[in-house]
């Protein structure tokens, strides 16, 4: 009994607020040559992770638009809310990738700047299926700079470095995920450009019901 209650004293000396939400820990000096990314390639890294959070945020907003019952597009809503979790889970996995090498050595908070999405307000699905395939295509295009930084960053040492991992894992497992989004956004915005061009209004109300898998 005395044995249990010094530990429980032990570990409440060592974290106060051991039942909190934080716990301080003194960090240990260990050798850092495993550390092997760029400053260049790590910054560019993190500025991504910045841009699939300001993606996520938009299209939550997009999302919310949708589901007003004003707007009330119940496909369209759940289309651009999966979007926003997508580009969420996109953010995370590059924060796990910065953890995998010890580039991430302060708080995540410092990664991620909160701001309002830049639109709020959209006149029809055709127009919010235009803009995500334009987000979407910003992405891509940020993502490939990152790539091109990684694959030969200089670093102020004259010499390039080429950080074949990353850039094989943001290849492999972004990029072909961007390009099929890219023309998954397109196909769509084409089908329904043509619905409305026949049926007008008519033509946006049945494919929102296609996009909850509800055919009319």
């Amino acid at each position: 009994m005395k044995t249990f209650l010094f530990v429980i004293l032990a570990v409440l000396a060592v974290c106060p607020s051991a039942f909190g939400t934080q716990c301080n820990v003194n960090p240990v000096n260990i050798p850092k040559n495993w550390i092997t990314m760029t400053h260049g390639c790590r910054d560019s890294v993190r500025r991504q992770i910045q841009l699939e959070v300001a993606a996520s945020v938009q299209y939550l907003a997009m999302g919310a638009y949708f589901s007003k019952d004003s707007v009330n597009r119940p496909g369209f809503a759940k289309l651009f809310f999966d979007a926003s979790s997508e580009e969420r889970e996109h953010a995370m996995k590059l924060i796990e990738y910065l953890l995998m090498r010890g580039e991430l050595t302060n708080s995540v908070s410092s990664l991620i700047t909160i701001r309002p999405p830049e639109h709020k307000h959209w006149v029809s699905g055709q127009e919010a299926l235009e803009h995500a395939l334009k987000l979407e295509t910003e992405v891509t295009k940020a993502i490939k700079n990152v790539i091109i930084k990684c694959e030969n960053d200089r670093d102020g040492t004259g010499e390039g470095n080429n950080d074949y991992h990353l850039v094989d894992y943001l290849t492999g497992e972004f990029l072909e995920e961007q390009y099929k989004g890219q023309r998954d956004l397109a196909g769509k915005a084409s089908t329904l450009k043509k619905m409305m061009d026949r049926h007008s209004a008519l033509g946006e109300f049945i494919f929102d019901k296609k996009l909850l898998g509800i055919d009319i």
